[in-house]
């Protein structure tokens, strides 16, 4: 991996694990769900316009069409939906380790009802890392989570999970960012629709909401996209994903230093532990492809 690789992944991890923290300042000042469907409709229309510029299509096909669907539903309405009401009663940084999780639950899911194979190591990293989950969740628990919140954050990180297996190994045709476009404007449209049922039109206008839900816009939600996929055209994605491993300490990390959030020993214990076996699983995978 040379050095400009390293420093994309690096770049799009601190750039993931910031969205947490940034929307914690949105959802204390407007309605979560409203707020992220604006905030998906700007994000999927410049995505938009990005491809188009770049001479992508949006003439999918059928497949192509169910699946930025799904996806749109399951991690942009669902994920990011029901994080962001939960973080209205629980901590960023507990919902960043949660949501850091999910390729240790994709490859449980492939490993334990997919035959995929894993070697002793992946397998070893694979527990290893629920095990630091459940350690965090467990001493959160102890100190008065609210169960709601944290119960809405696993739910939206199996949504995640179970998008990224329906859509593992499809193709986009070659319009990635196109794709990724539509698929924050089905965010949007579903979203929208949810917000306008449930959540009164509350907003609090301020600062730290105008600038954080720009900056959520454009880093988290445009800018980390794309450099996801300028890194994964880079190295490959199995490679890409190695770098999922810096979340859960970058998400602790920025909730500490920008929300005072209070870290505890049990949390940079399980922390370390989740780094270790999303680091263990991701070696093992990108030994195999080798």
């Amino acid at each position: 991996m040379d050095l400009r690789a390293l420093m994309l992944g690096l770049a799009f991890a601190v750039m993931w694990s910031s969205a947490f923290t940034s929307a914690k300042f949105i959802v204390a000042d407007a309605p979560p769900l409203t707020a992220l469907a604006f905030r998906f409709a700007l994000s999927g229309a410049l995505a938009v316009i990005v491809a188009r510029a770049m001479g992508q299509s949006w003439n999918l096909t059928a497949r192509q069409w169910r699946l930025t669907f799904l996806f749109g539903l399951c991690q942009n309405a669902l994920y990011l939906g029901l994080n962001f009401v939960a973080m209205r009663t629980i901590d960023a940084s507990l919902a960043s380790i949660i949501a850091s999780t999910m390729p240790l639950i994709v490859a449980f899911v492939g490993w334990s009802l997919l035959g995929e194979q894993l070697g002793r190591q992946a397998i070893a990293g694979l527990f290893a890392g629920l095990a630091g989950a459940v350690l965090i969740m467990g001493s959160r628990i102890s100190g008065g989570v609210d169960p709601f919140g944290l119960g809405l954050c696993i739910a939206g990180v199996l949504a995640l999970a179970a998008a990224t297996l329906s859509v593992r190994g499809a193709s986009s045709g070659g319009n990635v960012v196109m794709v990724v476009g539509l698929q924050m404007l089905v965010g949007a449209a579903i979203l929208s629709v949810a917000g306008a049922a449930l959540e009164p039109w509350e907003v609090e206008w301020s600062p730290s909401l105008v600038i954080a839900f720009l900056y959520t816009t454009l880093v988290p939600g445009l800018a980390a996209t794309l450099l996801w996929f300028v890194l994964v055209g880079r190295i490959g994605a199995t490679r890409a994903a190695t770098f999922h491993f810096l979340n859960p300490f970058l998400g602790v990390a920025i909730a500490a230093a920008v929300l005072g959030e209070r870290i505890g020993p049990l949390d940079v214990l399980g922390v370390a532990i989740i780094m270790a076996g999303i680091l263990a699983v991701q070696l093992s995978k990108a030994r195999a492809v080798a």
